[in-house]
């Protein structure tokens, strides 16, 4: 390398503007040195019967300053607060007696026994919380205790549940129920039209691309039904991780999920069928209907199980070698689908450590290179039209990650030489196979 080309090295390989969109799921498990620093505060104020103490360093402890998603003031001896899950706000209050926290999900107009059923249900299998109607006729999710049992352990998953439940709640019963109306929000954000049309059009070609490939491709749906479910489980995670749908498409995505692994006597071949029904389903909804649980949100709790680098490393290696029938007997589409099901599954599945969901992003940054371009990414790592890689760019953002995440984990230090460009089933292989390979240990 040359003098010039040295000096000027980290110029040449300073990506381009990037779009500030969100992909996949929040998670908290990426806190900094202050937030569990404010944790160990919290429990050591409790076991000192210092309760309001206790509970000003639990919620610094729940405070995201890139998601702005807590916010408290002191009013005396209480302590009034507020939290983003989604589309749901939560409110409270902390005193030297109780700790009381609740979501208003909808407003009833009129009673109607169906959902009135389901949420009675609900409570039955809430372990802190509960649903309630108040003066109002709204419908609240409610939890409250007294301070004294309050310990932060107790009120992390109480709110966690109440929070996660009320986001997820409000969507599906607005719209399935006529007879409720929405109420007031935690603050939502806009996204662009141009961002809502690639995110449909990207829906709605892929579903009907997976479907035409179960139907009418050469691998016999009934005598292969193993791969045929990689196929619909890698559209349904990458939707989901790539789409970042709210509401009642979210809901859809994780019942399908539900529905293959459960253990209900169903072949995998009645399961693909039954996952096909649904994706034609939800494909077919309105344009409109898509769009109007597009928005962007702030959150405080996680959905996802954190996850080290060791049982990500596991499940490649235990998933990967699926694929290679399918590449020898000329199926490629659905050898792909093998990879990207094992990277969806852990975006959907699993909150693994920062440089490690940086890789498994990048994964699909490289393999729906057309999806991307629309959403307005400068890269093209992979050209559809040649079927080339770019290789220097994939090499630059593997090292990127790499760099920008050493300071916090040992051993990243990508080995890129065994990265193979033939095609994309090649490049997947052996991209998850050095991924699995990674040393990733945090500090």
């Amino acid at each position: 390398m040359s003098f010039f080309k040295r000096i000027f090295k980290h110029i040449d390989e300073r990506p381009a503007t990037q779009p500030e969109l969100r992909f996949g799921r929040y998670t908290d498990s990426y806190k900094q040195t202050g937030n569990y620093q404010a944790w160990d505060q919290s429990v050591e104020y409790f076991e000192q019967q210092q309760y309001l103490d206790s509970f000003r360093a639990f919620l610094r402890y729940l405070r995201d300053e890139h998601e702005d998603n807590v916010h408290w003031k002191d009013e005396g001896n209480t302590i009034r607060f507020e939290l983003y899950q989604g589309s749901r706000l939560i409110t409270g209050m902390a005193d030297a007696q109780h700790v009381k926290a609740e979501a208003k999900v909808a407003r009833a107009k009129s009673l109607h026994v169906v959902y009135m059923r389901r949420l009675v249900e609900h409570n039955f299998n809430f372990s802190y919380c509960r649903y309630a109607l108040d003066p109002e006729n709204n419908i609240c999710a409610v939890f409250d205790t007294f301070t004294l049992d309050g310990s932060p352990y107790k009120i992390y998953y109480a709110l966690k549940e109440l929070a996660v439940h009320a986001d997820k709640q409000d969507d599906l019963l607005l719209d399935e129920f006529e007879t409720l109306d929405p109420i007031a929000s935690a603050p939502l954000k806009e996204i662009s039209e141009e961002e809502k049309m690639a995110k449909y059009g990207f829906i709605c070609r892929e579903v009907e691309q997976a479907i035409r490939i179960m139907d009418d491709g050469r691998l016999d749906k009934d005598e292969y039904p193993g791969g045929i479910g990689y196929l619909l489980l890698y559209l349904i995670y990458k939707l989901d991780y790539l789409t970042q749908p709210q509401g009642y498409m979210m809901e859809s995505l994780e019942r399908m999920h539900r529905l293959y692994f459960t253990n209900d006597n169903r072949t995998t071949a009645q399961k693909n069928l039954a996952l096909a029904k649904e994706l034609k389903k939800l494909a077919e909804r309105p344009a409109a209907d898509f769009y109007k649980e597009m928005y962007r949100t702030s959150a405080t709790f996680g959905i996802t199980l954190p996850a080290n680098h060791k049982q990500i490393a596991d499940f490649i290696d235990s998933e990967l070698p699926h694929m290679d029938w399918y590449v020898d007997h000329g199926h490629p589409e659905v050898a792909l689908a093998v990879p990207g099901f094992i990277v969806g599954y852990c975006l959907f599945h699993y909150a693994p450590p920062k440089p490690v969901k940086e890789f498994l992003h990048l994964y699909f940054r490289i393999t729906e290179p057309g999806f991307f371009s629309a959403l307005g990414f400068p890269e093209q790592f992979y050209l559809l039209n040649s079927g080339t890689f770019d290789k220097k760019a994939i090499r630059q953002a593997i090292h990127r990650i790499a760099d920008e995440n050493r300071d916090r984990y040992h051993g990243l230090h990508p080995d890129v030489s065994g990265l193979e460009y033939k095609d994309l089933p090649a490049f997947a292989r052996t991209y998850l196979r050095m991924l699995a390979r990674m040393e990733v240990v945090k500090h």
